[in-house]
């Protein structure tokens, strides 16, 4: 009995003449110009979404230090705990939406991408409540780690404030992956945008014209984000462009949840080692001398360059010689 030809069964081994690449100029396979051109283009709206979305976090930091320097050191260990616990985590969670989504769409299955981000939802809030019961024992977890006992307690109480801004948090990268992977770019930076700029105010008021005070900080940041997550969710739901791609809310999205883990985990766990080794920076001033000082001089910002939405969506498509093109044009990125 005679086998069935490999290549007929699996699309990515069929052969490719690379000898045959348009006018035969081998520098194009060093460097293709073009293909650069267009990663940059994707890359760079998702650039300024990301570094937007660090900077609400970080606005509210700045305005807590104001109050004192117990305060800033406080607000930048909470934040920097915030991030490594939870943020980063959310973050993480949602990569599988890049892979699932991406893939989705190339192969014109729109359909799934609606059930996918569903069934991601549901894996973000479950585990922000997990986070969240963390985040309640974060004075004990910090002294244990041996930071400043004062500084603690002042990180402590700045971080229950952000608790529901952690779910909006999950939520938003779900549809910002969502999105993405469909490059819809330019709504992603104007929804996060808006929410900055109406930060600024909300953060000055709650800090400066409460009696909050500290805790007007965190809280402020909770509130941009839910803001952001209602704009973005508003427009999912209401523009006709995803009648495709969102079908409503649908009960598969439960049986496509566990899934979705098997590579929502994976992924969170190589975005939580990228940011730890920035953020045990902090914990580490924590143990120096002078810790208000120390831990404050590492308030520091940094964002990520996102060149890998358009692999996805190659995968399930018939362009080969693109998908090699791609690949060559972001390794060397």
């Amino acid at each position: 009995m005679s086998n069935p030809n490999i290549s007929e069964t699996i699309p990515f081994l069929l052969e490719i003449d690379d000898n045959n690449d348009e006018d035969g100029r081998w520098w194009k396979n060093v460097l293709d110009l073009e293909e650069a051109k267009k990663q940059v283009l994707f890359s760079l709206p998702m650039i300024v979404t990301n570094v937007v979305y660090f900077s609400i976090t970080l606005v509210s930091v700045m305005f807590a230090g104001h109050l004192g320097e117990l305060q800033l050191a406080g607000a930048t260990l909470a934040n920097s705990w915030a991030t490594v616990t939870g943020f980063a985590f959310m973050t993480g969670l949602s990569g599988a939406l890049e892979t699932l989504c991406g893939q989705g769409f190339g192969a014109k299955f729109y359909r799934i991408l609606g059930i996918y981000l569903q069934s991601s939802c549901i894996i973000s809030c479950s585990f922000a409540i997990l986070i969240s019961i963390l985040w309640f024992f974060t004075e004990p977890i910090l002294i244990f780690l041996q930071q400043d006992a004062e500084i603690s307690k002042t990180a402590a109480i700045y971080i229950k404030y952000l608790i529901p801004g952690l779910f909006a948090y999950g939520l938003v990268q779900n549809i910002l992956r969502f999105l993405q992977s469909q490059s819809i770019l330019m709504p992603l930076v104007w929804f996060s945008v808006l929410p900055l700029g109406l930060h600024l105010g909300i953060v000055y008021a709650l800090v400066n014209w409460t009696d909050l005070g500290f805790k007007g900080a965190p809280l402020a940041a909770s509130i941009s984000l839910w803001i952001s997550l209602v704009l973005l969710s508003s427009y999912v739901v209401l523009a006709q462009r995803f009648e495709e791609t969102w079908p409503g809310l649908s009960s598969e999205s439960f049986r496509l949840v566990f899934a979705n883990l098997k590579l929502a985990i994976p992924s969170a766990a190589m975005v939580c080692l990228e940011y730890w080794a920035f953020e045990l920076l902090v914990l580490l001033a924590g143990l120096m001398p002078n810790s208000e000082v120390t831990t404050s001089l590492i308030a520091m910002w940094y964002a990520r360059l996102p060149l890998r939405g358009e692999v996805r969506k190659l995968l399930s498509s018939t362009q080969r010689r693109r998908q090699k093109i791609v690949v060559r044009v972001e390794i060397k990125f």
